[in-house]
């Protein structure tokens, strides 16, 4: 029995770490979904005539909580009675949830103290699939509602969204690692090899990273500055949605949910192929085509004007130039380290060219993601294309930061070489300079005696400096010269050692090293031990003061 008890505990321990990941994955869905219906409740209970009761506000929580998850809904509560398709993602409340799902999966992967962590694959599954168990409830509860959502869209992309945020907790818990895959070639998964692959599939990332936020940034800015030009429009909408503050709030509360998808919008208007406000309407830089079908809503109030493009408008490709640049900054960085002046890991113009135009890719693809959740169907007709076309503009975000980006890079490689060119020369310079002080200083060449020097006595010291002397001649005091010097100024005492008195490294030489005081305790100390026995034990010291100097001769 004492054999099984280590193996029972150690199997009852990992399957409570399994059914742990497994809690945690549903409480992360239970948690997001428990938020957005205390949000929901507290408008439909502050509005002054609700349509339906509290299920139909826990079904409209359930249908935008599958919806924020990319599932496309349907409502049937129209005014036609045609069942009308929502397809526009809140990005917003998608960011929120998939926060939650990736925290989830990376505290599976640090255990409590004294519970092994589990594998990788298998909190992998267990989070995911706690997570989807509660989507498929919430789906369930909401088919017989008035948002209801598609089969199909719940397999994609609701399961691709929700994994991706597990895998990328799983990822980081686990310690970011990056190495090249199975199927690789040999070549590239030896040792030596790894470490490089790291590298750069690290400085893709990040520089992919680095251009799809700007481009983000560059169209959150020009949709503030659109809202800014417009405000008297932007207003109107606002104020004529609703007439209470409570119809207000839900107003401006759908419209903060839905700032992350305006700054998409506004980055495929900046990369050019703009978005469609309608099936027959196009806004681009160049111009506004069609007969726009824009619903009533302040973020919409911020269109361009029908017509052709100004200045103003032109001046949008500025976000995409702004992506290049940045893919380029941060691909030199990794390409010439900084950190280092004498570093040697410099990469080669091919590799740094291979991973601008990478990073260019990954920008691309990341914006098509981004625009495809931040555009889709509103109803039927005349609304069933309703913002920018994903393929086009991941399409283009790719052509402009790899056409600004890898020259960008290859130019700010050579730049960064030139200054760590410059800095290995002071590097350098530096290094010589204790060498030069050790040399050995050559000796000055001796210059002919002068004329108010006078020759040095048989009796002085060699090492003495000549004394000045009396008298009306070159050398005396009295003469009118630059050089002469005053007769009644004592000589100058010889250099050298005083007589009598040992130069001070040969009294220190004798004496012996400090004693410090003791370091234990008092009580720990014998009782005829005193704290000044140290200094009492010290050897006398002698004094500084010089001896009485003898005569001298």
């Amino acid at each position: 029995m004492t054999e099984r008890t280590p193996s029972l505990s150690t199997e009852q321990g990992r399957s409570a770490v399994l059914v742990s990941a497994f809690l945690r994955g549903a409480l992360a869905a239970g948690l997001g979904l428990a938020s957005l219906s205390v949000l929901v409740m507290a408008v439909w209970i502050s509005s002054p005539a609700p349509d339906s009761g509290p299920g139909g506000a826990f079904n409209a929580a359930a249908g935008i909580w599958l919806l924020s998850h990319g599932a496309d809904l349907v409502r049937t509560d129209t005014l036609s009675g045609a069942p009308a398709p929502v397809g526009i993602i809140p990005l917003l409340l998608t960011a929120v949830l998939a926060w939650l799902v990736y925290r989830a999966a990376h505290d599976v992967m640090e255990p409590d103290e004294g519970r092994a962590a589990p594998s990788a694959g298998s909190a992998f599954c267990l989070v995911t699939g706690g997570y989807l168990l509660v989507a498929a409830v919430v789906a369930l509860y909401a088919k017989g509602g008035p948002m209801a959502a598609r089969p199909f869209s719940l397999l994609f992309p609701l399961v691709p969204v929700v994994a991706g945020a597990v895998a990328a907790g799983v990822w980081t818990g686990a310690g970011c690692p990056v190495g090249p895959p199975s199927w690789a070639p040999k070549r590239l998964r030896e040792s030596p090899a790894r470490p490089r692959f790291a590298e750069r599939a690290e400085a893709v990332l990040r520089s992919a990273a680095a251009g799809t936020a700007v481009l983000l940034g560059g169209g959150a800015l020009l949709v503030a500055t659109a809202l800014v030009w417009h405000a008297e429009r932007v207003q109107e909408s606002f104020l004529g949605l609703s007439g209470d503050w409570a119809g207000r709030c839900a107003v401006l509360l759908l419209a903060l949910v839905l700032v992350p998808n305006a700054a998409m919008w506004g980055a495929a208007y900046g990369l050019g192929p703009g978005f469609a406000l309608g099936t027959a309407s196009t806004a681009t830089p160049l111009a506004l085509t069609g007969r726009p079908a824009v619903p009533d809503f302040p973020l919409l109030a911020a269109v361009p004007a029908h017509g052709p493009g100004t200045v103003p408008n032109w001046a949008a490709a500025a976000v995409p130039v702004a992506a290049g640049v940045a893919i380029a900054w941060f691909t030199a960085r990794w390409a010439v380290p900084a950190c280092d002046v004498l570093d040697e890991g410099t990469w080669s113009r091919r590799g740094t060219a291979l991973t601008a135009a990478l990073a260019a890719v990954g920008c691309g693809v990341g914006t098509a993601v981004l625009t495809a959740a931040a555009g889709g169907p509103l109803g039927t007709g005349a609304l069933a294309e309703f913002g920018p076309v994903w393929w086009l503009t991941g399409a283009a975000a790719t052509a402009w930061t790899a056409l600004l980006g890898v020259p960008g890079a290859l130019l700010l490689r050579g730049w960064r070489l030139r200054e760590r060119g410059s800095a290995e020369g002071v590097a350098a310079a530096w290094a010589a300079i204790p060498a030069q002080a050790d040399a050995e200083v050559p000796e000055q060449p001796t210059r002919g005696r002068r004329w108010w020097r006078r020759r040095r006595r048989d009796d002085e010291p060699a090492g003495a400096e000549p004394g000045p002397t009396t008298g009306t001649g070159r050398g005396s005091g009295t003469g009118t010269g630059s050089a002469a010097v005053p007769a009644s100024l004592p000589s100058l005492p010889p250099a050298g050692p005083v007589p009598g008195r040992a130069p001070r490294h040969e009294k220190d030489a004798g004496r012996e090293p400090y004693d410090f005081l003791p370091t234990d305790p008092w009580h720990a100390r014998a009782a005829g031990d005193s704290v000044w026995e140290p200094l009492l034990k010290a050897p006398e010291t002698t004094s500084d003061r010089p001896p009485e100097a003898g005569p001298t001769s």
